[in-house]
């Protein structure tokens, strides 16, 4: 016999799950999910939580890395003195600076080549500009900046200036797609895909990209999700047909 609890009795048809419906359908159930993660994680204001070039560096610097060992290695970063002396510094000396994110070799001279573009561009770094700027204009010239993709420039965008995008990280994107509320698609497609169904309310916005990033860090994880513990398994497409017994992401 089949254990129920482990796979629904009978899985849901495919016509039936939150991917297929309309985009007025998926929106309410994004609702629906922010209330449910506010109630057990929390309401999340939005106040930056630091400068917005710290954000941005570090936000480089946290890809495939903890948050943690981002902190450290921007620490370590900065010992090596202003955004100036960054870029004169050896490549060599950079990427042992932030060993302790992952891929410094890659990084290090992505963020001396993204330091020295704003330097030329700006004559400085300052980046307050970008709050004057209209959003996509303002995303456009993050992401134009070398080794800066969508999902940095949200957050910086975001965070610091309390403009209305919605970052994708891996955590967002997962739970997002296992849900439902939007089909499988790429990271980068995502955040047009679900920002097109989300009011631009950046408090809103920011508490839902916070409070979805935590559940994915604690119960909706790449393998083994928890879903037993889930609050979200209710209306949940990988639930409906997995029952707790949802497979690795990636498959």
């Amino acid at each position: 016999m089949t254990d129920g609890s482990l796979f629904p009795q009978t899985p849901a048809p495919a016509d039936a799950l939150n991917a297929a419906q309309p985009a007025p359908e998926r929106a309410e159930l994004l609702v629906w999910m922010a209330d449910l993660l506010r109630a057990e994680y929390g309401e999340r204001p939005l106040t930056p939580r630091r400068a917005p070039m710290h954000e941005l560096i570090s936000t480089i610097l946290s890809q495939r890395t903890t948050h943690a060992d981002e902190e450290a290695a921007y620490g370590e970063l900065c010992l090596l003195g202003d955004w100036d002396e960054i870029i004169a510094a050896p490549v060599e000396a950079v990427a042992h600076a932030i060993r302790r994110s992952n891929y410094p070799e890659s990084k290090a001279p992505r963020i001396q080549a993204t330091l020295s573009a704003i330097k030329a561009e700006r004559g400085g770094y300052d980046l307050d500009f970008l709050a004057e700027l209209p959003v996509p204009d303002a995303l456009k010239w993050l992401t134009n900046l070398p080794g800066v993709g969508v999902k940095t420039g949200s957050l910086v965008l975001l965070f610091n200036f309390a403009r209305p995008v919605f970052p994708v990280d891996t955590h967002v994107h997962r739970v997002t797609t296992r849900v439902g509320a939007i089909p499988r698609m790429g990271e980068q497609a995502a955040h047009r895909a679900l920002l097109a169904l989300l009011p631009p309310d950046a408090p809103h916005l920011y508490e839902l990209h916070v409070n979805l990033l935590r559940h994915g860090q604690k119960v909706c994880h790449w393998t083994a999700p928890k879903c037993p513990v889930c609050i979200l398994r209710e209306k949940c497409d990988a639930h409906a047909i997995y029952g707790n017994r949802v497979p690795s992401f990636g498959k």
